[in-house]
């Protein structure tokens, strides 16, 4: 259960050093009660076992991938941290991808309303604060928590892999997780923000929690087998005009790169793997003469602009849907 906070009145002419703004007040309240709940710390344990997986068979598979001299990403060790596998398990980016939405609504989903339920979410109210600082609170505080995960896995798996490796990092290594770590956190501040959404929405924690699940689920598994059978109908068994062919790739590429999931994929595996050139179909006119070397760091944001501004503008607009419905709910006792 939440616990309430009180703000205390301080008399005219008096400073109490004890006393601080009442917006960072709740965002503390949110992060203790976050980091002590009994879901982070499982959902903690559980990411933390997934990448250490994840980081031991890319290890053993470095040294595979050093042992080819011809190979234009050996200038790169680092970076195949996040995404070399044996095969045994996937890449440290495939594990923050599926995981990372549980972690935003496991953080999200009962924002709201399990403190109406519990009937401190009025007594909240009462206090001499801004409405809008509780939902605010609740975003920030979460993000604060998501962020602060991420970044202390990013400098772990470089440290590890200084140490391992025996080889420092490149500033365009250090750039390029930067950018992955700052993606994660936005590819799970959207789930949060849906959560918290369902969570304003519904009077149950459970079935707020049920529905983000479900729409997860929806577009991790059966929207991409919605789009195989629409391609497999729209594509004819027969096509051998490759103009034809790539429109209809692009088509169904498009439809795909409307869940986060996707836009999420792409972006990183183009930021962690500099000799990915182009995310959709290419001709034999484009591919003849081009030069297999990677790529630089701005040349592969301007490749993933679309996804990164995608991504960042469902996070916002989940942000200011959840925001709006807060602001015009009726609180009662």
């Amino acid at each position: 259960m939440h616990k309430l906070f009180h703000f205390k009145p301080i008399a005219p002419g008096l400073k109490d050093e004890k006393s601080s703004h009442p917006f960072g007040v709740l965002v503390a309240k949110e992060i203790s009660d976050h980091i002590r709940s009994w879901r982070f710390i499982i959902l903690l344990a559980l990411i933390l076992l997934t990448c250490i997986s994840s980081l031991y068979t890319s290890l053993s598979s470095i040294s595979k991938t050093v042992a080819k001299p011809d190979d234009p990403e050996n200038t790169f060790l680092l970076l195949k941290l996040f995404t070399l596998s044996d095969g045994t398990l996937p890449p440290f980016h495939v594990f923050i991808g599926f995981l990372g939405p549980l972690l935003g609504i496991s953080l999200g989903f009962d924002a709201i309303n399990s403190e109406q339920n519990a009937g401190t979410l009025s007594r909240v109210m009462a206090q001499p604060i801004h409405r809008d600082y509780l939902i605010n609170a609740k975003f920030a505080g979460a993000l604060i928590v998501i962020s602060t995960l991420f970044l202390a896995l990013g400098l772990a798996v470089i440290g590890l892999g200084i140490i391992i490796i025996g080889v420092p990092p490149t500033p365009q290594e250090l750039l390029r997780i930067f950018l992955f770590i700052f993606l994660s956190i936005f590819y799970v501040a959207f789930w949060l923000n849906l959560a918290i959404f369902f969570s304003i929405r519904f009077r149950q924690a459970a079935t707020s929690a049920l529905t983000a699940i479900a729409v997860w689920l929806f577009f991790t598994v059966f929207y991409q087998i919605i789009v195989s059978l629409i391609a497999k109908a729209i594509i004819p068994t027969t096509a051998i005009e490759t103009d034809q062919t790539l429109n209809y790739q692009k088509l169904i590429n498009d439809l795909l790169r409307i869940v986060p999931s996707q836009l999420y994929s792409d972006a990183t595996t183009t930021l962690l793997m500099p000799s990915v050139r182009s995310l959709g179909p290419l001709t034999m006119e484009q591919v003849y003469g081009a030069i297999p070397s990677p790529l630089p760091i701005l040349e592969s944001l301007t490749i993933v602009w679309p996804q990164l501004t995608g991504l960042l503008a469902a996070t916002i607009l989940c942000f200011a849907g959840s925001y709006y419905s807060f602001m015009r709910r009726e609180i009662r006792s």
